[in-house]
C-alpha cells in the first residue's frame, strides 16, 4: 500500500482522475492534510469515491514516537521508529517564539566526517519521502498536542538531521516539492535549507532539479588538508570543484548561500584561518554560520574560547561578509549540531 505522504500533488492527482474522480479532490486532500495538519480522514466536500479510493488503497501511517528528549531551552530531540525498525532522531528548535524543524534524510550517514557524531554510525539506507515528510508532520502533531497557541508554528524546515541530504537527492527533492505545494504546506521556499557536506553527484543537479530552496554547504577549513581530516569526501570532491558548482546556482533576489564554519580549537580557528576563508568567499553571496564545536561521546576535538570566536568573527566581519555566531540549542540532550546518532 503506498503511502499518501510520498506522492506530490501531481501524483495524487493523476491518481484521482486516472479512476475517473474530479482533480479538485487532490486539492482538497492536500489542504486538508497539509495545511490544516488533520491527521483524521477528511470530512470535507470530498466525493464518496474519491475517499473510498484515498482511503482505501493508501496508507496515512507516520512514524512512531519511540522516545522524546526535552533541553533546558525547550528545544525538543524526537526518536522516531520507522517500519522496519530502524531509528532516527528530528529536532524542533526553538526561536522567537516560533520554531524551526532539523529533519534526518538517511538512517545514518555515509560521508564519515570525523566531527559528527552520526559519521560513527555508518550508513544503513536512504529514508523514503513519506519517511521525511513524516517526521515534519508528527513534530507539527506534538507540538500542536503539548505546545498549542499562535506562537506554536514552524517556520523553517532544515534538512540538517542524520544523513548527507545530496546522497538521498530524489527523496529530499521530492519532499521539498511536497512542502512548497500550493496546494498543501505553501512553504516558501526560502524558508527551506538544505545542507550537504559537498557532495558533488547532488550539488551537479541542483540547478537543475532543486526547486528554489536554500543551500547551506558545510565549509569547516579554507584549507584541503584540514578538510580532508574534517571531511573526507573532500578527498574525492574537493573544495574547490565543489565552489564552482555552487557558484553557478542562480539566487533570487536576497538570497545567500550560507557556509557553515564548525570552529574547533586549535585546529581550524586561527586568524590565519579566518583570513583564508574571508579571501575564498569575499566575492560570493555568502553568509557565514559560525559554529562553535559541540563535544560529541569519543571525540578528542574541543571547542574553542568564546574570546577566539569573536577574534574569528571579527576577521570576516572586516571582509563585510555577514557572519552570525550560531547558539547552540539542545546541547544538553545531544540535539546540537553533529550531536544525532541513533546506534543505541
Amino acid at each position: 500500500m503506498s503511502s499518501f505522504y510520498e506522492l506530490s500533488y501531481n501524483e495524487l492527482k493523476d491518481i484521482i482522475t486516472a479512476n475517473g474522480l474530479s482533480a479538485r479532490g487532490a486539492n482538497v486532500l492536500y489542504n486538508w492534510h497539509y495545511k490544516k495538519k488533520n491527521f483524521e480522514p477528511c470530512v470535507e466536500d470530498l466525493s464518496k469515491g474519491t475517499k473510498e479510493l484515498v482511503y482505501g488503497a493508501m496508507s496515512f501511517g507516520l512514524p512512531r514516537i519511540s522516545h522524546i528528549q526535552k533541553a533546558s531551552d525547550l528545544t525538543v530531540k524526537f526518536l522516531f521508529e520507522l517500519e522496519d525498525g530502524s531509528k532516527v532522531e528530528t529536532v524542533l528548535i526553538p526561536f522567537n517564539r516560533k520554531y524551526s524543524v532539523c529533519l534526518s534524510t538517511q538512517v545514518g550517514c555515509a560521508m564519515k566526517c570525523s566531527f559528527c557524531f552520526t559519521g560513527m554510525q555508518g550508513l544503513k539506507r536512504n529514508l523514503k519521502v513519506h519517511e521525511i515528510i513524516g517526521q515534519l508532520m508528527m513534530v507539527h502533531k506534538w507540538l500542536g498536542e503539548n505546545r498549542p497557541g499562535p506562537d506554536a508554528r514552524i517556520l523553517n524546515v532544515v534538512f540538517m538531521g542524520q544523513g548527507e541530504p545530496l546522497h538521498n537527492f530524489d527523496a529530499v527533492k521530492k519532499a521539498c516539492d511536497i512542502l512548497i505545494a500550493q496546494e498543501g504546506a505553501s512553504m516558501a521556499a526560502q524558508r527551506i535549507t538544505v545542507s550537504t557536506s559537498g557532495y558533488l553527484p547532488g550539488l551537479m543537479r541542483w540547478k537543475d532539479e532543486m526547486p528554489g530552496v536554500n543551500l547551506a554547504l558545510s565549509l569547516h577549513s579554507p584549507f584541503d588538508e584540514i578538510r580532508n581530516e574534517l571531511i573526507p569526501i573532500n578527498q574525492r570532491y574537493p573544495l574547490k570543484e565543489v565552489l564552482k558548482f555552487i557558484d553557478d546556482i542562480p539566487l533570487h533576489r536576497k538570497q545567500f548561500v550560507t557556509y557553515e564554519y564548525l570552529l574547533i580549537k586549535n585546529l581550524n580557528d586561527s586568524e590565519e584561518d579566518a583570513k583564508a576563508l574571508a579571501e575564498l568567499l569575499k566575492d560570493k553571496r555568502a553568509i557565514i554560520n559560525l559554529i562553535p564545536f559541540n563535544p560529541v561521546p569519543g571525540s578528542h576535538y574541543q571547542r574553542p574560547e568564546l574570546s577566539t570566536v569573536r577574534a574569528f568573527e571579527e576577521v570576516l566581519v572586516s571582509y563585510k561578509i555577514p557572519t552570525m555566531v550560531r547558539v547552540t540549542k539542545g546541547d544538553d540532550i545531544l540535539a546540537a549540531c553533529g550531536q544525532l546518532n541513533t546506534n543505541s
